[in-house]
């Protein structure tokens, strides 16, 4: 579904990704791990539209997106859960779900408020509740929901497991397989190691802005530079 090749991009003449190889297949889990600075971020916002490469190329579904505009990339299906949640803070639950359907998805608002609502019960008991008065773990799951609203065929979640206590950690990867095995494909950009390989059929790890490994994800549990460099043995 999504295909990225030889990827340079950064922010003005400071280049973060020095040519990025990287694919997701449809109803894969593939997981981009890497410590802060790596250059995860930037190649999340390249693919999403809201920053224009330097070079390479990126498609989705076999239609080039390299610096199309963010919203022709939602309604393509292609959406980002960012990095800190990004929830409208004065805004109550609904709305900001409703939000969430407002370039893809608006038909049928109304079914898949209810579907994403049977995601997260705990949601439907604050939809009138401001968001900015929602604990961290709720709107990350608020976050998540607005996602789901636009009905993605690829959810981009970058590092959904931040800030969470080690209970919602786990509760937040049970939840993405469980997305993963109702047919949605899922780039999850994580700095959880261990959490994201035992879920991803396929992980890439960015050093420096470049892909220092990558391959099956049970295999790259076992790597030995990985174990020495993200767990420490």
């Amino acid at each position: 579904m999504l295909e990225v090749r030889s990827l340079r991009a950064g922010y003005g003449a400071i280049e973060v990704l020095r040519g990025v190889d990287l694919a997701v297949g449809a109803g894969e889990i593939v997981a981009l791990l890497g410590s802060n600075g790596a250059g995860k971020s930037t190649l999340n916002n390249n693919v999403s539209g809201l920053y224009r490469p330097f070079g390479g190329t990126i498609t989705f579904d076999g239609q080039a997106i390299a610096g199309a505009p963010s919203m022709r990339i939602v309604d393509a299906g292609l959406v980002q859960v960012p990095e800190g949640r990004r929830v409208f803070p004065n805004l109550s639950v609904r709305e900001n779900l409703e939000l969430g359907s407002y370039r893809r998805g608006r038909a049928a608002r109304a079914k898949n408020l209810e579907h994403v609502l049977a995601v997260f019960p705990r949601l439907n008991e604050r939809l009138a509740q401001l968001a900015g008065t929602l604990s961290g773990g709720e709107q990350q799951m608020l976050a998540i929901g607005r996602g789901l609203m636009s009905e993605p065929r690829l959810l981009i979640l970058d590092e959904p497991s931040l800030g969470l206590s080690p209970l919602l950690v786990e509760e937040m990867f049970a939840l993405i397989g469980r997305l993963n095995r109702d047919g949605l494909a899922i780039l999850l950009v994580e700095q959880n190691v261990v959490q994201s390989l035992a879920i991803a059929h396929r992980a890439y790890v960015l050093e420096n802005g470049r892909i220092a490994l990558s391959g099956a994800a049970a295999e790259l549990a076992e790597h030995p530079e990985l174990r020495k460099s993200y767990l420490g043995h």
